[in-house]
């Protein structure tokens, strides 16, 4: 095993878009584990959009990144020092400690995985949170009903596609989906979506009315701004919002300009709730059978983009906020 240890630290705190400067690549020892602890060295590392607000110093549901010290987030990778909570060296596992080669961690806060069952980069895409996200997302939070219309908005991202195809699959009458590419938009038309549009191509309130002429019972959001915007006045009596994220919003300085049309939900009697995964450990048992059963039947595709070398985990995260990714964006470690 290495005693190098390579990590990604935050420098800075980002005003406005991140940019290379709010990181740095730091070289340290590789730890040693203590009583209850192991050492995983990391193979793959997840980056979400959810980072961007961890990266200010303000209050939030979760505590923000600190300062000159590792930032954090899901990975999958061997055990490869320390025996504790079952758990030994050669076993894969699922854990928190991203952003770094070699991860110290106590034994409990990691899960062990088959990589026999999946590929392990799904442990972090369709296995994991991000396929528990548009699972409860979709069927608790905004409680999809068969032959309901459903948009999606960022449909070609790990969470969204996986929203669309989900949705086919219970019995959704129509599922509609938004994009930043024409190559996204077809992609989405290959995964089962009945239509699709790309959001530079006009305003969204256009192209969804277009796409949905009758209206959406259900809205997946994970953009927020003038996709929520046109959604809300497209949505049915009685529709239902899931506010799983705002990426438009994540590097605003300014107070968003959308949605200018909440009057609306007066007069449709709509439900907008946010929600977070964690609340629905609940269903995880059951999205893992029902998930695991879809794709060993080939009837849920999943996408991945692949970013080589920690040292290039700060561009991946970058080309996610700036929508080069299909699917989920990964960095093999």
């Amino acid at each position: 095993m290495s005693t190098r240890n390579r990590e990604i630290h935050l420098a800075s705190r980002p005003q406005g878009w991140p940019t290379a400067d709010n990181f740095r690549l730091v070289e340290t020892e590789v730890p040693t584990p203590g009583p209850g602890q192991i050492v995983v060295r990391n193979r793959y590392l997840s980056v979400d959009p959810y980072m961007r607000g961890r990266m200010n110093d303000v209050k939030s549901y979760v505590p923000p990144f600190a300062l000159d010290a590792p930032l954090d987030g899901g990975a999958v990778g061997e055990v490869v020092a320390g025996e504790a909570g079952g758990l030994r060296p050669g076993d894969t596992v699922l854990h928190g400690l991203g952003w770094r080669e070699y991860a110290l961690l106590d034994a409990k806060a990691a899960r062990k995985v088959d990589p026999d069952l999946a590929p392990v980069t799904a442990y972090l895409s369709v296995l994991g949170m991000t396929g528990l996200t548009a699972y409860a997302g979709l069927l608790e939070v905004a409680g999809m009903k068969p032959g309901e219309t459903v948009f999606v908005s960022a449909a070609a991202g790990s969470v969204g596609s996986l929203v669309g195809q989900i949705a086919k699959l219970r019995g959704a009458g129509r599922v509609v989906g938004s994009a930043g590419s024409a190559a996204k938009v077809e992609r989405l038309r290959a995964l089962g979506f009945d239509a699709a549009f790309d959001y530079h191509d006009g305003p969204v309130r256009d192209s969804l009315r277009a796409a949905a002429p009758d209206g959406v019972d259900v809205y997946f959001d994970n953009v927020g701004g003038d996709h929520l915007e046109a959604a809300i006045s497209a949505m049915r009596v009685h529709g239902r919002a899931a506010i799983c994220g705002m990426i438009a919003q994540y590097n605003d300085t300014e107070p968003p300009a959308a949605p200018r049309n909440l009057a609306l939900v007066i007069g449709k009697r709509l439900t907008l709730r946010g929600f977070l995964v964690g609340d629905h450990g609940h269903l995880r048992d059951e999205f893992v059978r029902e998930m695991a059963g879809w794709l060993r039947d080939g009837k849920v595709s999943y996408d991945e983009t692949v970013v080589d070398g920690i040292e290039n985990a700060p561009e991946a995260f970058l080309g996610l906020l700036r929508g080069e990714n299909l699917g989920k964006m990964l960095v093999r470690v």
